[in-house]
């Protein structure tokens, strides 16, 4: 099969023939449709997560992956209701099993899982091996593409769940402000699942290109606010003129820049909840006495479950999601890395085979 594989640090993706996988008896081998382009493999490709996770190359990136079912291991069961053919998504996250995250269904944080995408098989490659249990049957009849579905399970996957989680600690609801910060692959997705999670809040997203914040307005957002080159007070007044309050109630923060999370805290109001699930930054700077004093609640909250990408399938099975997909080829991804580490990548590049 063809992959696009990191031979080390810092050096572009190879692109080569390597052997298709083997597959165990207890697996499931995916023919990539589609593989979604992460802020993450670059991130990857830079070592910035190097001191979490050191690497044995060579690695094959791509965790957002869309594809049909080419062959199943003898000891899958059949309840697991897998044929040959069928449209899958793949859950990211696998657990060990045993781990008391893993018991709650909370596989993405398992302490001892693996990823596909950090090791030898990822989307960048034609072929993956995934255990039974992380696959999610796409039914036909709605005719959704590999490239729709791919960038479903981590850009459209992570902010549901972030969104999730300020719903439930009764962050959202009228008379609210809820703010989505950084609208690119994640925060495209984010303003939808706002408008149907933020039990009638005003929606109001923040970020630093005229272009995506064009399409978070078309989206669904209430206003828009460019935060480049302003100061606090400023994107404050922009706040007010646009929705009559100085102050917003809740964030989803899916850029994670450290000037942004300054900015978001700063016009977060008392009793106000914050939610990061983007990663630019590596540290956070926020002054301590605000926080405290005003209560403010910091929710951390990372990719999703196997539930959370069954409800984010069935929305999209009803029509209820849009996306902005950039398709691109296997050979041109080392250039399209490039785009995204400068930020200019528009919604989601996605390889198709």
């Amino acid at each position: 099969m063809r992959a696009a594989r990191m031979h080390g640090y810092k050096q572009p993706l190879v692109i080569e023939e390597v052997p298709a996988p083997d597959v165990a008896v207890d697996q499931v081998l995916i023919r990539v449709g589609a593989a979604g382009m992460c802020r993450t493999d670059f991130q990857l490709v830079d070592g910035y997560f190097r001191p979490f996770n050191e690497m044995k190359f060579p690695v094959t990136p791509g965790h957002e992956i869309a594809g049909t079912v080419e062959s199943i291991g003898s000891l899958v069961p059949k309840s697991a209701g897998l044929a040959e053919g069928d449209q899958v998504v793949l859950v990211g996250g696998w657990g060990d099993g045993t781990c008391r995250q893993c018991q709650m269904g909370n596989t993405q944080i398992c302490g001892h899982g693996n990823w596909p995408g950090f090791g030898p098989y990822g989307g960048y490659g034609e072929f993956v091996p995934v255990p039974y249990e992380y696959l999610i049957h796409v039914d036909p009849k709605h005719g959704l593409k590999a490239e729709e579905l791919a960038p479903l399970t981590d850009a459209g996957l992570t902010p549901y769940r972030g969104l999730k989680k300020l719903r439930d600690a009764g962050a959202l609801g009228p008379d609210r402000v809820l703010a989505v910060i950084g609208v690119g692959g994640l925060g495209t997705y984010a303003v939808q699942y706002a408008k149907l999670l933020a039990c009638g809040a005003t929606v109001v997203a923040f970020g630093r290109n005229d272009e995506k914040l064009a399409i978070a307005k078309d989206y669904g957002a209430d206003a828009v606010i460019n935060l480049r080159g302003r100061s606090a007070d400023e994107v404050r007044k922009e706040l007010q003129k646009a929705t009559g309050h100085t102050e917003i109630d809740a964030v989803i923060d899916c850029a994670g820049a450290e000037d942004a999370i300054r900015t978001g805290f700063s016009l977060l109001a008392t009793g106000g909840h914050y939610c990061s699930v983007g990663l630019v930054g590596t540290t956070i700077s926020i002054p301590l006495f605000p926080f405290v004093a005003r209560e403010y609640t910091y929710h951390g909250s990372f990719w999703g479950n196997y539930n959370d990408l069954r409800e984010i399938i069935a929305l999209a099975q009803q029509g209820k999601i849009r996306h902005t997909v950039k398709k691109i080829r296997l050979e041109d991804v080392n250039e399209n890395l490039e785009l995204l580490r400068s930020g200019d990548v528009v919604g989601r590049a996605v390889v198709v085979y």
